[in-house]
């Protein structure tokens, strides 16, 4: 094979020909503004991933016939959906995966608000022939399939919505069941409150209401359960089941694996790489799908989609005895992570992390104990405006333990991150907090996370 130096602007990279076709596996021109990457002529060299700079080329090998099951794509050298959700009438469908492999993709082509690209809807509706899609579908096209989501992110409700819980509440309901879903979800005592005075919960509870009281076939929840308490979540999973009807398909995407066991009548997984691809399991009971989700290996397809187990064990710290009748009460420093994070730092997470713990984190133990198993380099260039709601959970849970202090206050890790990331987020706090032989008091309302 014969390496040719080739110019990109001012700069000289190194393509490989496919010499028996030819042709070059990268294509740029001087007026291109990204460079055009054919997956068929790739042959895995890595010149492109090692002279380009800023880790902008990966290339990953995906599993075998994954090709013939593509379902959506953005564009070329994009994310693409493998598969799709197979929703059941009168059942709850859970999903479970990490973040950025699709879910939200998955949701929007199943809500009709994203049409994959197939070709044509008769095209669509030929590649799901046979299947239950089929069916759906032909109702999407036919206008005869409403679709109702609650949104991710409910600290951006406010910024869309004007007015007090009660005006709202009044101007959507369509079922008259707003005074039954008031006492089920306790907004009696908010109903008079304005929608951006309301706390993380009582918004997460208000947007359930939303949904809860209009009438529609598909009902879609992202994330339920964040922000509320144990008696909270058990309700709302209550409330949410009660939307079970012959004709209507209920779809849930939570990351406390106890709700989403409590809530489920069956679970599909979705594996892949962040920002790269998303393949969609076939349905499974509860229980073995979330063992599924937790083992990191799909049985029926003999495919390993994670190298380590995901395991957890419940510990208790013991307190230090304290010994003498009379004890001094030193002064404390405290270092706080709120439950709302807002991300207001106008430059990088390089820039915020410097200017926030610039004595500790590039601490070998921060390091080590912190910022890798949150992953942290793998945002240390981006904008902080830019990141979502899981990677502001990370960086904000780095900056509570970068900084010096005797306590950590510590409230709700949990919310917006998969459950993957929960698992880790609970041992990173657990493993920093007893190497450093600090206090933490973490205010969590995931059972599974709180036990770690």
């Amino acid at each position: 094979m014969v390496m040719h130096p080739r110019s990109i602007g001012t700069k000289t990279l190194f393509d490989a020909d496919a010499f028996w076709a030819g042709k070059l596996c990268i294509e740029v021109t001087s007026q291109s503004k990204v460079a055009y990457i054919s997956e068929e002529l790739c042959i895995g060299c890595g010149i492109c991933v090692k002279k380009c700079p800023f880790d902008a080329i990966e290339i990953i090998n995906l599993p075998k016939d994954l090709d013939k099951d593509k379902t959506h794509r953005y564009g070329a050298n994009t994310f693409k959906l493998h598969r799709l959700l197979v929703p059941r009438p009168r059942q709850v469908l859970g999903l479970v995966g990490t973040n950025g492999i699709g879910k939200s993709t998955a949701l929007k082509v199943l809500a009709g608000k994203l049409k994959p690209n197939l070709g044509h809807w008769q095209e669509i509706l030929t590649y799901f022939q046979g299947s239950k899609l089929q069916n759906y579908f032909t109702r999407i096209l036919e206008d005869n399939l409403k679709a109702i989501t609650k949104p991710q992110y409910v600290d951006h409700i406010p910024k869309a919505v004007h007015g007090n819980v009660g005006q709202v509440l009044d101007q959507k309901d369509e079922r008259d069941v707003k005074a039954e879903l008031c006492v089920d979800l306790e907004l009696n005592q908010v109903i008079d409150r304005n929608v951006g005075d309301l706390s993380g919960g009582e918004l997460q509870r208000f947007a359930i209401a939303v949904v809860a009281i209009q009438n529609a076939e598909i009902y879609m929840f992202d994330e339920p359960s964040s922000y509320l308490d144990v008696k909270q979540r058990l309700k709302a999973a209550q409330v949410i089941r009660s939307f079970l009807r012959p004709n209507s398909y209920v779809i849930v995407l939570e990351h406390d694996l106890s709700v989403l066991d409590y809530l489920s009548d069956f679970i599909c997984c979705l594996y892949g790489k962040p920002g790269a691809y998303g393949v969609v399991t076939l349905p499974f009971s509860v229980r073995e799908g979330i063992n599924i989700f937790l083992e990191g290996y799909v049985p029926t397809e003999n495919l390993r989609f994670r190298n380590e187990f995901l395991t957890f064990k419940a510990g208790i710290l013991k307190p230090d005895t304290i010994e003498g009748s009379e004890t001094e009460i030193p002064e404390f420093n405290i270092s706080y992570k709120p439950q709302k994070i807002s991300p207001k730092f106008p430059n990088s997470v390089r820039h915020l992390l410097h200017q926030k713990i610039r004595d500790s984190y590039m601490h070998p133990q921060i390091v080590s104990d912190v910022m890798k198993p949150l992953q942290i380099e793998q945002l240390i260039d981006q904008e902080v405006v830019n990141l979502s709601g899981s990677e502001l959970q990370r960086v904000a849970l780095c900056l509570c333990l970068g900084k010096p202090a005797d306590i950590y206050l510590i409230d709700e890790p949990s919310a917006y991150l998969d459950s993957e990331q929960r698992i880790v987020a609970s041992k990173v706090i657990k493993r920093f907090i007893l190497h450093a032989k600090k206090t933490a008091f973490v205010v969590e309302h995931d059972f599974i996370m709180a036990n770690i």
